[in-house]
C-alpha cells in the first residue's frame, strides 16, 4: 500500500511537472511531491515495524506510542530531506589520474580535464549550481571541459528562463559537449544545438575534433538516436596515432569502444542511481556504472553527475566534478 501510493505520488508529480513545465514553481511543486513519496516509502514501513516490535515488547501507553513514533518518524523524514538535498546541491570534486600511451597532438606530456554530466539544468539545478560549477572548474584552471551529456532538463525553457547559458559562458577554458537523453533533439529541430553553443560550448554531435587540441575529441549523438555511427564509424575518420578521446553520454558496450582504438571514454547517465538503492540496480546494468574502469588498453570515467533529475535530492550518491589528470608518451 505504501509503496502504491509513492507511486501515485511519483506519477502524479511527473505529469504535473511537464504539462506546466514553462513554470519554474510547476518543477519545484513536482520535485518536492517526489521527494515526500521517496522519503515516505523509506520511513513509514520502518515505523510501522517500530510500532509492531514496541507493541509485542512493551506495555507503553498506546497514545504514548503513537505520539513517540509519530515525532520520530517526522524528524527522520526532515533529516533525510536534509541531508538528500545536501548531497545534491554540494558537490565533491574527484580525481583520476590516467595515462595514454601515445604522444600528444601539441607535444606536450600532460594536460587536465574537468568533466562534468548530468547537469539536467532548468528550474530545479538553476542558476545557483550553475555558478557553482562555473567556480569549480575555473579553480581547477584546466586545460579543457567536457561535458558528455545530458545539460538541460528534458526541454530548453527552463535552461533559457533561468539565464544559464550567460552563466555557463564563463568558464575560462575550452568546453565540448555531447547531447544525452534528456537534451530532446527533434528531426531538424536547431535551436537546442544553437542554444547549446551560445552557452560557450562546442557542441559534438556525432563529429570529431582536433584542430588547436592536444586530443582528438569524439563526440557521440545519444544512444536513443536511431541515426547515430557507430563508435567503429567515427573512429575510422580520426588518426589512430592519435590520442582518441570519446564523449558518449551512456556508458555502454566499453569492449567496442576499446576494439575501436578508443583510449579515454567519459560518460554520464546513471547517476550512480541518484538514490538509494538504485545504486544496486545501476551496478548490475552498468560493467562500469561509476568511477574507473580499465578495458584493455581503454580508460572508462563514469561520474555520478553534477545534477539530478525528478527530484532535487541525492541518497547514497554525491553530486560531483571530475578532473582527470592525463599524462602522454
Amino acid at each position: 500500500m505504501i509503496l502504491s501510493a509513492g507511486l501515485l505520488i511519483a506519477a502524479w508529480s511527473m505529469a504535473f511537472r511537464f504539462i506546466f513545465s514553462e513554470y519554474a514553481w510547476a518543477h519545484w511543486v513536482a520535485g518536492i511531491w517526489l521527494m515526500f513519496a521517496y522519503v515516505m516509502v523509506l520511513v513509514l514501513p520502518l515505523t510501522n515495524l517500530a510500532v509492531l516490535l514496541l507493541r509485542l515488547f512493551t506495555r507503553m501507553d498506546r497514545r504514548k506510542l503513537t505520539r513517540s513514533v509519530t515525532a520520530v518518524a517526522l524528524a527522520l523524514t526532515l533529516f533525510l530531506g536534509a541531508f538528500g538535498v545536501f548531497s545534491a546541491y554540494s558537490p565533491v570534486v574527484l580525481t583520476y589520474d590516467v595515462k595514454i600511451a601515445k604522444p600528444a597532438l601539441d607535444g606536450r606530456k600532460s594536460m587536465k580535464i574537468v568533466m562534468a554530466a548530468d547537469m539536467h539544468f532548468g528550474a530545479l539545478s538553476g542558476p545557483g549550481h550553475a555558478k557553482r560549477l562555473v567556480r569549480l572548474i575555473n579553480e581547477e584552471a584546466p586545460d579543457l571541459v567536457l561535458f558528455p551529456g545530458d545539460l538541460v532538463d528534458d526541454d530548453i525553457v527552463q535552461y533559457v528562463k533561468q539565464g544559464i547559458p550567460e552563466i555557463l559562458q564563463g568558464i575560462e577554458a575550452p568546453v565540448y559537449a555531447s547531447l544525452g537523453n534528456h537534451d530532446r533533439l527533434e528531426a531538424g529541430d536547431t535551436e537546442l544545438i544553437e542554444t547549446l553553443e551560445g552557452s560557450g560550448m562546442t557542441l559534438l554531435y556525432d563529429e570529431i575534433v582536433s584542430d588547436g587540441l592536444p586530443v582528438t575529441l569524439i563526440g557521440r549523438k545519444d544512444r536513443t538516436d536511431p541515426a547515430r555511427l557507430s563508435v567503429a564509424e567515427l573512429a575510422e575518420q580520426t588518426d589512430p596515432a592519435a590520442p582518441l578521446v570519446l564523449l558518449d553520454h551512456q556508458p555502454y558496450e566499453l569492449e567496442l569502444a576499446a576494439k575501436a582504438g578508443i583510449d579515454l571514454e567519459v560518460s554520464g547517465h546513471t547517476h550512480r542511481g541518484q538514490i538509494f538503492p538504485a545504486n544496486f540496480i545501476t551496478n548490475r546494468i552498468y560493467e562500469n556504472d561509476w568511477g574507473y574502469l580499465q578495458k584493455e588498453g581503454m580508460h572508462s570515467i563514469v561520474t555520478s553527475g553534477y545534477g539530478f533529475w525528478g527530484l532535487p535530492m541525492r541518497m547514497g550518491t554525491r553530486s560531483e566534478i571530475t578532473i582527470i589528470n592525463v599524462s602522454f608518451e
